[in-house]
């Protein structure tokens, strides 16, 4: 039997070895109003992984900044040793006292899901999504300054950052659990096997399976003709995608790829997955939202012209065969994202400065009836 909840099945809420979420005695089934989530430590933190984007002159100064801010702490800073093969940073020598005291590690090579217990990121939102690939389970709390170029995802300004950093490590924020989807790529090269037993052999999660935050899109790539996918839901054929593409979204993807298409912006606290086509050849294929947990799975139509191309959250990018599938579903593992007041005010705040919703100039107040004419 599939438990539906906020996050879809059974969400966790722990998040990497220390973090939790403070539980609200009044929340049923898992639901809690958006401005009672908490975040609270088990024990006091010890360490945290610093995300700074490559190849930023800007970042420089404030990423050295807090580490020093952090060593001081005698918080255990991890960084990824490509961030430390910048020259800019080898240079610098009265930085490598500090350099010597940082924990290394190499994308896609090292694990170190139970070794950090918060992240800071320094840099645009393509830094919470970058984070949010580094960890395909629980995830530990994100602290996202606002040092980009949009900055949606990124509520902290880091001109307070000491103040802020502190009052983190003491455990006083509010969070906003923003959903994920797990995904899996099935190739036609890839197929279930059997063994001599008559066994089926599949791969498991830790293979071909992957975390997204935003959105995953299929698309028609480089070929002329419309893409031609055929998508089920819970093993439905609901309809085909004729167009550019589709995307499948999460709430906190909605107001990235999919709001330009044509999508509702929704709010992350929102249980529910998008389904929104891009340029549609039918004036009446409109953008839908299912449910969070349902099981959605795009592949070929058997017709189809072309092959496709499917990217996740804009990385990844691979081309998709006849044969192939994308299997799509709320992930059970979120991202805790630190809110800078609340998770209701930080989203209207972020519609407000970085899309200028709603914005226009205001009519004048009429002082008398004889103004109406």
């Amino acid at each position: 039997c599939k438990q539906r909840s906020l996050h879809g099945p059974s969400p966790v809420t722990t998040f990497g070895p220390k973090a939790c979420m403070l539980q609200n005695p009044h929340a049923v089934m898992h639901i809690q109003d958006p401005a009672s989530q908490r975040l609270t430590w088990n024990k006091p933190p010890k360490s945290v992984l610093v995300i700074k984007k490559i190849q930023d002159a800007s970042l420089l100064q404030p990423f050295k900044e807090l580490c020093v801010f952090l060593t001081e702490k005698s918080i255990i800073v991890y960084v990824e040793r490509k961030v430390l093969a910048d020259p800019a940073i080898q240079a610098d020598e009265s930085f490598a006292a500090i350099i010597q005291k940082f924990c290394t590690f190499r994308e896609d090579l090292d694990d170190i899901s139970n070794r950090v217990d918060f992240i800071i990121c320094l840099g645009g939102d393509g830094t919470l999504l970058y984070a949010s690939s580094l960890f395909q389970k629980s995830v530990p709390p994100v602290m996202a300054f606002h040092l980009g170029s949009l900055g949606f995802l990124t509520p902290f300004n880091f001109d307070t950052y000491q103040s802020q950093v502190t009052q983190i490590i003491e455990g006083n924020a509010a969070i906003i659990l923003r959903s994920r989807l797990r995904v899996v790529k099935e190739s036609r090269e890839k197929k279930a096997r059997v063994d001599e037993k008559g066994i089926i052999m599949t791969n498991g999660d830790s293979e071909g399976s992957r975390k997204v935050l935003n959105e995953v899109v299929v698309d028609r790539g480089p070929s002329s003709y419309l893409s031609n996918v055929d998508l089920f839901l819970d093993g439905h054929l609901i309809t085909t995608v004729q167009g550019d593409g589709v995307i499948v979204s999460t709430p906190t993807g909605s107001t990235a790829y999919a709001v330009a298409a044509g999508a509702s912006m929704i709010h992350p606290n929102v249980p529910a997955i998008m389904i929104t086509p891009i340029c549609p050849h039918s004036l009446s294929f409109r953008p839908i939202v299912v449910p969070a947990g349902v099981e959605l799975k795009i592949m070929l139509s058997r017709d189809s012209r072309n092959t496709a191309w499917v990217s996740f959250d804009g990385r990844k990018r691979q081309e998709i065969c006849h044969g192939d599938n994308i299997t799509i579903t709320t992930s059970c593992f979120p991202i805790p994202s630190i809110c800078f007041r609340d998770p209701v005010n930080d989203w209207f705040e972020s519609l407000t400065q970085c899309l200028h919703w709603n914005v226009r100039k205001k009519q004048n107040y009429l002082c008398s009836k004889e103004d109406v004419f």
